[in-house]
């Protein structure tokens, strides 16, 4: 059970009054205090996935060695727990796959919980782009971590191109396809652009798995309050099960995060927090590294071995942390 101040806050983000929330319900998710990492192309690949920070010819040792540094950073630079990576077919069914378990063996030795998410190639209709070659990756990556409770299996991210009764067909047979994976361990993404969970949330099938949302201020233009009401209504009672696997804004424009503000973009900020929080939802912010990405909250050192990153705004980054219940 995690502890989180609940906390009553005004429209300008100032805390008002606190009080303890600490049922396992409303806590049953904020252990996910996590960051994104991506590939600079934004994970929508044909080709093997090459995350920020990597080289496409980095051996395993080399991988893991990074991937250590960046999980370290991480925690020292944001207080990060969480790190959600992608994999595709060409990631893994292939001799690229030896090296790029170095990712989640690195982040894993650094204690990180570790979401493994699927991307579809660069058409990016919605759709899994061959069937066959997803289950021979998906029972490769389930064959290699299954046995350890710190890796997460999201079988999808944003399956947009399905109906909701095609993508809850869709994923519960990879649910029934594998059932070795505890279903704690199973993250399965809302409708649409993972963009509401009570769907799947109602479907049976799904029973104690985990379900991962997304969120994004550029999808609309909203007040603070509204913004809240939205992200509650794409939740509904759902909120125990649920991570917020994506949401983000730009970080490089100089917004200030904690300040009374009408800005579309820092409203959302501060309320996305604010409905986490008081869940006590986890939450998985896009992204934590992605090279030359405005939404980025870190940068890196352009060394190509020692990865040291920074924070690229300040408030932004304690908006995160608050969320998160620091």
């Amino acid at each position: 059970m995690r502890l989180l101040h609940g906390c009553a806050v005004t429209a300008l983000g100032i805390i008002a009054q606190c009080g303890i929330m600490s049922s396992d319900a409303e806590a049953q998710t904020g252990r996910f205090d996590g960051v994104n990492w991506a590939d600079p192309r934004d994970n929508f690949a044909n080709d093997a996935l090459v995350l920020s920070g990597l080289s496409a010819g980095d051996s395993y040792a080399t991988v893991r060695s990074k991937a250590t540094q960046v999980a370290s950073e991480f925690s020292a630079k944001l207080g990060a727990n969480t790190v959600r990576v992608p994999i595709n077919p060409a990631t893994v069914n292939s001799s690229r796959w030896t090296s790029y378990k170095g990712v989640i063996d690195g982040l894993r030795a650094q204690g990180a919980n570790v979401i493994v998410a699927y991307w579809e190639g660069t058409d990016r209709d919605g759709r899994i782009d061959d069937r066959a070659a997803f289950d021979t990756m998906w029972g490769t990556v389930v064959a290699a971590y299954s046995g350890d409770n710190g890796v997460y299996f999201e079988p999808m991210n944003e399956p947009h191109g399905y109906s909701l009764p095609d993508w809850a067909n869709i994923a519960a047979s990879w649910v029934t396809r594998f059932s070795t994976v505890p279903r704690g361990r199973m993250i399965i993404d809302g409708q649409g652009y993972s963009e509401d969970v009570k769907g799947v949330c109602a479907d049976s099938r799904f029973n104690n798995t985990l379900l991962g949302l997304h969120n994004y201020a550029f999808w609309a233009s909203r007040t603070y309050q509204q913004w809240i009401d939205d992200w509650r209504s794409r939740i509904g009672t759902c909120g125990n099960r649920t991570i917020i696997t994506e949401f983000g804004t730009v970080m490089n424009s100089g917004h200030d995060f904690a300040a009374p503000s009408s800005n579309n973009e820092v409203m959302y900020m501060q309320a996305t927090n604010r409905v986490a929080r008081e869940a006590g939802m986890g939450t998985v912010y896009w992204p934590g590294l992605r090279d030359n990405d405005i939404y980025a909250m870190t940068t890196r050192s352009a060394a190509t071995t020692a990865i040291t990153l920074s924070v690229v705004n300040a408030s932004g980054r304690d908006s995160l942390r608050w969320g998160w219940g620091f």
